[in-house]
Formats: C-alpha cells, structure tokens, sequence
C-alpha cells in the first residue's frame, strides 16, 4: 500500500478515503433493510471510511431506496434475482480494488482491522484470503471458530502470517481479489449456507494462501430469527462440498452417514433430499483436490472427529 496523503486528526486523508484505491467491502444482502442501515452506519463511522458495495438480492422492502436516501456514498449493485451467497461473486467481479473485504447486513469491521488486513495482503504476495478473529452480539463474545481456527493442526507457512487453515466465516474475511476470481469464488451449487470450505479448497488448490489473522477483527450481531433452516443448509452443502471435491469413497461416506441420521433426524432427512437432487450436477462439475491439499482436509477430519468423540 503506498504512502497516502496528509491526514487530518482523526486519521482521513484531506483528499478522501485513505482506503478507497485499496479495498471494497462487499455486503450482499436480502430483505434485510433495517439491519443493513445499521450495518452501514457502522462502517461509516470507521476512521478509515471505506468504499462500500452492495450487492442487493432483488430485494423488496425498501432496501435501496434506503441507501439513496441515507447513504448515497454506497454503491449498489441492483441484482435481478436473488443469488444468495452468488452475490458476493457479483459483488468482487464489480469491484475495482485489489483487495475485498466481506460483511453482512449483520456485521462489520473494527477500527483498523481494514488498514491491518491491508498491510498484512501487501505483505504477503500469495495471501488469498485472511481470515478475522469474530466478536459476537453487544457481549463481544469470542465465536467458537477462532479458537478452531488458532489451533489449526496445517500449521504456519514461512511465506504467510498466520495459521492457515481450509475455512472461514463468509462476513469476516478478506480476500484479494485476484485470488477470489482465480478460484473462481462461491459455487453456484452451494447456494448459501457452508460455502467457504469449498472456496478455502479451490483458493487452496491453485496456490493461495488461506489463514487465520487474529489481529484483524469483526463484528457480528446475528438475529436469531434469520437462523432458520441454517442447519439444514450447512449439512446439505457439506454433503455437495465432498462430492465435489473430495475423493469418491470419502462422498460416499458422508452420504451413508447423513442418510443414517435421517431415520431418526428431520433436519437430516431433509438435507440429504436436497443434496441428492443436485449430486448429478455435483459430479458434472467434480473437480477433485490436488493430493497435497486432500491430505491437509483429511487431518482437519481426523482432528474434528477426534474432538467430537472426547
């Protein structure tokens, strides 16, 4: 990142956003108005005044009038139909920064944590996508993952700065936008719902970097109510995930597994339904992993099953 120009006291360039020529921050978002507001708020309150996209998925209650009205700095990205997760893709082929930064309408960045993800980007050519560390709700609990994503078992590579690891959380990441179209983003299969750890395998199979950044935090207030049928969709795209790329008699484990818990589970019965309408198209586009990255997903298998069993 180059040197910007003087700033005034509270740390903005007299010019502009002093992050504007580096990093986008990409919302997608659905019916989702109030919370966005707030979402926005939040990050123009930021010292570093970042440049804003969002890509809205055709939703129907106002939203955009909403960011004309309050927040006309924000640019939106006005898509037909909703896209889901497909709509950050929209979202980071529209922008024109080497660097993308991701929130939901539930969540943003703290002071700093965009210029630190930024410097540690410059600073490590094959970084693909950093993860943050995630503070939740008013408490600012710790989210589980961040211990998970500390502890990786894949270790440090000398070239990256910090653990790496094959996941993350969708609205606390940042990535290089490079990196993003080279893996060729969310899978269209997926939808919404589990879809980083196909993307951390792609990212991860061409060669990018994928790692846990504590330093770099956000924030995330999710509504309970908006938490409806996530189960189902988490089990169902990890399902699609392994036919897609992981080693045929590794899917067809996992599918005798989730077909076992739908004798007794509704949810189960209900992920496995949807995942097998779409393992056709799942082996249409299979694309299996390169050995070296089979091995690292097959020791954070050994490591979350070992942890579910203590």
């Amino acid at each position: 990142m180059t040197a910007g120009p003087a700033t005034d006291p509270h740390g903005a360039p007299a010019g502009g956003p002093p992050l504007a020529a580096d990093l986008t921050v990409v919302i997608a978002t659905r019916d989702r108005r109030d919370s966005l507001a707030h979402t926005l708020d939040r990050l123009r309150a930021l010292p570093e005044r970042p440049a804003v996209l969002v890509a809205d998925n055709a939703s129907t209650d106002g939203t955009r009038d909403m960011i004309a009205r309050h927040h006309p700095e924000v640019r939106v990205l006005a898509l037909p139909l909703n896209r889901g997760a497909l709509a950050r893709n929209h979202g980071v082929r529209a922008a024109t920064t080497p660097y993308v930064a991701f929130s939901d309408d539930d969540s943003w960045w703290a002071p700093d944590a965009l210029p630190t993800a930024v410097r540690l980007l410059d600073g490590h050519p094959r970084l693909g996508l950093l993860s943050a560390r995630t503070l939740v709700g008013p408490a600012q609990r710790p989210d589980p993952l961040n211990e998970v994503m500390a502890a990786s078992p894949l270790g440090r590579a000398h070239d990256l700065p910090g653990p790496q690891v094959l996941g993350y959380l969708a609205c606390a990441a940042v990535a290089r936008r490079e990196a993003w179209l080279d893996a060729g983003g969310y899978h269209p299969l997926l939808f919404f719902g589990g879809e980083e750890t196909c993307l951390a395998y792609d990212l991860a199979a061409r060669g990018w970097g994928v790692t846990h950044c504590p330093e770099v935090v956000a924030h995330h207030h999710p509504d309970p109510d908006a938490r409806a049928g996530r189960m189902v969709r988490l089990r169902r795209n990890a399902l699609l995930t392994a036919w897609l790329r992981r080693p045929l008699p590794f899917a067809l484990e996992r599918t005798h597994a989730l077909a076992a818990a739908a004798r007794h589970d509704p949810e189960a019965r209900t992920a496995l339904g949807e995942a097998l309408t779409r393992v056709p198209a799942a082996l249409r586009a299979r694309r299996p992993l390169p050995p070296h990255v089979e091995r690292s997903a097959r020791l954070l298998d050994e490591v979350r099953r070992a942890a579910h069993e203590r």
